[in-house]
């Protein structure tokens, strides 16, 4: 390997840690923390101390033990709409930009979807279907997500699909499976990391906010949008119950999109 290459492959290894090691306290805390459901200390919104380190909740448990317990279900499932509708999204938008004449359906359906807030759609059919759960949730947010990050994915594939080594490929023959993935898809590397990145934030902030409002109970009171709603009556009383989780989503974010963002621009520039 060339010391350029070396050097490329070193600096995005290097960008990854950060994300790693998030994924790596949210893992290592959920299988160490103690259970404290039910195991009150009976004091509510107490403040910190050595033996709760960041007080306690509303419902007098301990809030470091909940906080650590309380990201596995958030990371997870962001990560999975994250994929998903990245995955889904890079294949739609080769395959427009190999067969133009698909382009204005799916122009028109990102529209149409655009129209429609993602909150709002939460709210008609998790509310209307509360048994749907998480795999529902999930599902809305694939649905809501894949056709503007589709538009992207054709925009950026475009370019690669008018190239001569595409189009000689496609006169010659090959089919349209080989001509997404052996042709455009590995040619889009920088855009399918960049939107990955920003996916998730985006699937962070709907899993929280249905978490916040309850559309999804079964991801329990530890979940960390949980812990920001059912705290801010006693914000006042013991703000650790209610910064830390929040501080704990917005750091989730955070770290993830820079390190999409800085592992897709070429030898992990730092613009």
């Amino acid at each position: 390997m060339d010391p350029t290459a070396r050097r490329m492959t070193w600096r995005r290894v290097r960008l990854l840690l950060p994300v790693a090691a998030v994924f790596v306290v949210i893992a290592v805390g959920w299988l160490v923390a103690p259970d404290v459901h039910g195991q009150g200390s009976g004091i509510p919104f107490a403040q910190p101390s050595a033996q709760h380190w960041l007080g306690t909740d509303s419902r007098s448990e301990d809030v470091l033990a909940k906080l650590a317990q309380g990201g596995w279900v958030l990371a997870l499932v962001a990560a999975l709409i994250a994929v998903v509708v990245t995955g889904l999204a890079s294949m739609l938008g080769a395959l427009v930009a190999l067969r133009p004449r698909l382009a204005w359906p799916l122009a028109w359906l990102a529209d149409a979807m655009l129209l429609v807030p993602p909150v709002l759609l939460i709210l008609l059919v998790l509310v209307s279907w509360p048994s749907g759960g998480v795999w529902a949730l999930v599902a809305l947010a694939v649905v809501g997500g894949t056709p503007y990050t589709t538009r992207v994915m054709s925009a950026a594939a475009s370019p690669i699909a008018a190239s001569g080594y595409v189009q000689v490929a496609d006169a010659s023959g090959e089919r349209l499976p080989y001509l997404i993935f052996g042709q455009v898809l590995p040619n889009m590397g920088q855009t399918v990391a960049t939107q990955l990145g920003l996916r998730y934030v985006e699937a962070i902030y709907v899993v929280s906010t249905a978490a916040f409002l309850q559309l999804i109970p079964s991801v329990g009171s530890a979940n960390w949008a949980m812990m920001v709603r059912e705290n801010a009556a006693g914000l006042l009383l013991n703000p650790a119950a209610v910064v830390a989780p929040a501080a704990a989503i917005a750091v989730l974010a955070v770290v993830v999109n820079v390190t999409a963002l800085g592992s897709s621009s070429p030898l992990g520039d730092r613009s």
